[in-house]
C-alpha cells in the first residue's frame, strides 16, 4: 500500500523521500507511476536509482536495460547497468556490456568498472593493468591500488595507500575500515580495534535509527534493512571484524556480543559475511543451524572464501565425515580454489582415518614433519632478529611463528587422537612428548598432555600440567569442570587433599556469588566435580560412599540436574547395577532406599531434560526424542536397578 500523492506534488514528494533516505516507500510510488506511464524516462531512471540504494541490484539492472533500449543514445544507462551487474556479481555479463562502450567522456569510469570487475574475478593483474590508466592522484585510483596490494598480501604498503585516500579525500567510514583490515591482517589487533571504534561510535553518533547496540540490551526493534546508508556506514563491517577479532582472541562471547551489537536486520536480510560469522560463532549452541546456514552460503554469488574449508573443518569436528567427503567430491573447483594446501592435506587424512587409520597417520606425520621444519626455520629468523634488536623483525617473526604453531596443533592433535581412540595412550604420550620443542608453552598442547598422563595414572605428573592452567584462569567458572575434576582427583591421588579441598571450596563461592547475582543461571562446575570424585570411590570398590557422594552433588534437583550431570552420574549407577547383578558387592538397605528415592527424583525433574547434545544429521531413521530425555533414562535404570535388588 502507497498512500496517496496529491495532483502535482509528485516530483516534490518523490525527491523529499530520496533526500531523506526512504528508498523503499520512494519506490513504491514510482511503481505505481510505471503502470500508468510505462514509458517515463523520469521514473524510471528514478525506480533504478531507488533499487540500487536498496541493495535490489538486479532489479537496477532491469530497470537500466529497459533505459539503454528505450534511450540508446545515454551510454551512462549502460554504464549503470553494467554497474548494477557488477554488484550483483555477474561479472560476465557487465564485462561484455562496459567493453562494448566507447565513449571518451565516460572513459575513466569505464576503466574504473572494468578494473572492479577484473578484481572481483580475483585477476588483479588485469585489475592493475586498468587502474594505471586511471589518474594517479584520483582518490579512486589509490583506493582501488590499496585493495589490489591487499588481496596480495601486502598489508603494510595496502594500508599505507588507504590513509594515502583518507588524506586526499577526507575521512570516510568505508576507507577506516580497509585500515581497520590491514592491521588485522597482520595480527595488530589494539590498532585495528581503534580504528573499529571511531567507526561505530561516529555511526551511532550520526545515525542514531541504525539501532546500534539495541538488539544486545534485549530491546525489540525493527530491521534497519540494507540500504546504501548503511553500507557507507561500514557498521556491519566494522562489527564483523571486531567479531573476528575477538574470536581470534579466544573471547568468544565477546565476538557473539559484536554481532548482535550491529544493527538489527532479519536473518534473510543478512550479508553473507554476517551470516557466515554468525553460524561460526553460535556452532557450540545450534550445530543444526549453523550447518544449515554454511550450506545455503555455499550455493550462493557471492559467498565468503572461508565457507568451504569451514563447512568441511566443522563436518569433521563433529564426526560427520562422510557428509564433509561428500561435499568435498561435489565442488571440485572449491576443493582446489577455496582450499589452501594445508587444509586440504588435514582435511584429506581426517576423512581417510576412518578407513584406513594407518594411512591417515602415515600422511598427519609428513605433514608434521613440515610444519616442524617451517617452525624452527621461523625459531631462527626470531633469534636472528633478537640478536641484532629488530624490535618489528622480532614482532613479525613471532607473529608468523604462532601462526606456524596454530597450523601444526591441529596435526599433531589428529596424530594423538589416532592412538586414543584405540586407548594405546603411551605412545599418545610419545608423540607430545616429541612436540615439546616447539608447544611446550601452548595451553591446547599442556591440557591435552595433562589429560594422557592422567588416564595413565601418573598423577604427580598430570598435577604440574593442570596446575597452572586452573592458576591462570581469571575465573574457576571459564574453564572446563572437568580440567577442575581430574586436578582434583589427582591431588587426592598424591596425598595433597588440602590442596583439593582448597579448589573446591574457592570453585563453591565463585557459583554461590554467580547464583546470587543471576538466581536462574544454572552452573554444574561443582557438581561435576563432586560427581568425578564419588566415581573414583566406585572405582575403588567404595560403592557405598561413591554413590552417596554422586546423589548428594545433584543436589537441588532444579539447579544440578542437567545433560551433563546426568551423563557422569549414570555411569556410576550402571556400574553400580553390573556389580550388583554379578554378586560381586551388596549394599545396605538405607543405601538401597536412597538410590531409589534419587531415581525417582531425577524421573521427576528430568522429563523434559533431553540427553541428546545434537540431533543427528540427515538420519534416515527418525529419533524417538520422548525416550530421549533425563526422566525416561532415569525410569530405565531404576526398573533395571529394583530388578537386580529383587534377584
Amino acid at each position: 500500500m502507497t498512500s496517496r500523492v496529491p495532483d502535482g506534488k509528485y516530483t516534490e514528494t518523490i525527491y523529499g523521500l530520496i533526500k531523506d533516505n526512504q528508498y523503499e516507500q520512494a519506490a513504491k510510488i514510482l511503481q505505481a507511476q510505471q503502470n500508468s506511464y510505462p514509458n517515463s524516462q523520469a521514473a524510471l531512471s528514478l525506480l533504478a536509482f531507488c533499487y540500487f540504494h536498496l541493495h535490489d541490484f538486479i532489479g537496477a539492472a532491469d530497470c537500466y536495460e529497459r533505459l539503454s533500449k528505450e534511450f540508446p543514445e545515454h551510454d551512462c544507462y549502460k554504464l549503470f547497468r553494467a554497474q548494477a551487474l557488477y554488484k550483483a556479481c555477474v561479472f560476465e555479463e557487465a564485462m561484455d556490456i562496459v567493453t562494448k562502450l566507447n565513449n571518451p567522456d565516460l572513459h575513466h569510469d569505464i576503466m574504473k568498472l572494468q578494473a572492479a570487475i577484473k578484481y572481483g574475478q580475483d585477476d588483479l593483474q588485469s585489475a592493475r593493468s586498468m587502474i594505471e590508466q586511471c589518474p594517479k592522484d584520483e582518490v579512486d585510483t589509490v583506493v582501488n591500488e590499496g585493495c589490489i596490494l591487499l588481496s596480495e598480501g601486502r598489508y603494510g604498503e595496502a594500508c599505507k595507500m588507504f590513509e594515502k585516500a583518507i588524506e586526499v579525500g577526507g575521512s570516510d567510514s568505508q576507507l577506516s575500515y580497509n585500515v581497520a583490515l590491514c592491521h588485522y591482517k597482520q595480527k595488530q589487533y589494539a590498532q585495528a580495534l581503534k580504528h573499529i571504534a571511531d567507526i561505530i561510535e561516529l555511526g551511532i553518533r550520526e545515525h542514531p535509527e541504525l539501532s546500534v547496540g539495541m538488539a544486545t540490551e534485549g530491546i525489540e526493534v525493527r530491521s534497519v534493512g540494507n540500504t546504501k546508508l548503511l553500507h557507507d556506514t561500514a557498521l556491519v563491517e566494522a562489527f564483523n571484524l571486531k567479531a573476528a577479532i575477538e574470536y581470534d582472541l579466544r573471547n568468544i562471547d565477546a565476538a557473539c556480543e559484536a554481532l548482535t551489537d550491529m544493527p538489527p536486520r532479519l536473518e534473510e536480510e543478512l550479508d553473507p559475511v554476517s551470516l557466515h560469522n554468525t553460524a561460526l560463532m553460535n556452532m557450540d549452541d545450534d550445530p543444526e543451524g549453523g550447518f544449515e546456514k554454511l550450506q545455503f552460503l555455499l550455493q550462493q554469488n557471492p559467498c565468503p572464501p572461508e565457507t568451504f574449508g569451514n563447512l568441511l573443518l566443522l563436518y569433521c569436528k563433529y564426526e560427520h565425515f562422510d557428509l564433509a567427503a561428500d561435499v568435498m567430491a561435489e565442488n571440485e573447483e572449491l576443493k582446489f580454489k577455496g582450499l589452501s594446501t594445508y587444509t586440504f592435506g588435514f582435511l584429506d587424512a581426517m576423512i581417510t582415518q576412518q578407513t584406513s587409520p594407518a594411512e591417515a597417520f602415515r600422511m598427519l606425520d609428513k605433514m608434521a614433519e613440515d610444519h616442524q621444519a617451517t617452525l624452527r626455520k621461523l625459531s631462527k629468523i626470531v633469534q636472528d632478529a633478537r640478536a641484532q634488536s629488530d624490535d618489528d623483525a622480532v614482532k613479525n617473526a613471532v607473529n608468523e611463528y604462532d601462526v606456524a604453531l596454530d597450523r601444526y596443533i591441529p596435526v599433531l592433535m589428529a596424530q594423538a587422537r589416532i592412538y586414543w581412540d584405540i586407548r594405546h595412550f603411551e605412545q599418545v604420550e610419545k608423540i607430545f612428548r616429541k612436540s615439546i620443542e616447539f608447544c611446550n608453552d601452548h595451553d591446547t598442547w599442556r591440557l591435552n598432555v595433562a589429560h594422557v598422563l592422567y588416564i595413565q595414572g601418573k598423577y604427580e605428573e598430570a598435577v604440574g600440567f593442570y596446575a597452572p592452567i586452573v592458576e591462570k584462569a581469571e575465573q574457576l567458572i571459564d574453564i572446563s569442570a572437568v580440567i577442575i575434576a581430574n586436578l582434583c582427583v589427582a591431588y587426592i591421588m598424591t596425598s595433597k587433599n588440602e590442596a583439593a579441598e582448597e579448589l573446591m571450596r574457592s570453585l563453591e563461592a565463585e557459583e554461590e556469588e554467580v547464583m546470587a547475582n543471576d538466581p536462574e543461571r544454572k552452573v554444574y562446575h561443582l557438581c561435576i566435580v563432586n560427581i568425578v570424585l564419588g566415581t573414583l570411590y566406585c572405582s575403588k570398590g567404595n560403592f557405598q560412599f561413591g554413590i552417596s557422594r554422586v546423589m548428594k552433588s545433584l543436589e537441588p534437583y532444579d539447579k544440578k540436574l542437567g545433560l551433563e550431570t546426568w551423563r557422569y552420574s549414570k555411569r556410576c549407577f550402571l556400574a553400580l547395577i553390573e556389580g550388583l547383578a554379578k554378586q560381586m558387592l551388596t549394599l545396605p538397605d538405607v543405601v538401597i532406599w536412597d538410590v531409589v528415592d534419587f531415581l525417582e527424583a531425577c524421573e521427576e525433574h528430568g522429563r523434559l531434560i533431553p540427553t541428546l547434545g545434537q540431533l543427528p544429521l540427515f538420519e534416515e531413521e527418525t529419533v524417538e526424542l520422548g525416550k530421549s530425555t533425563i526422566g525416561y533414562e532415569a525410569r530405565y535404570v531404576r526398573a533395571l536397578f529394583e530388578k537386580v535388588i529383587k534377584g
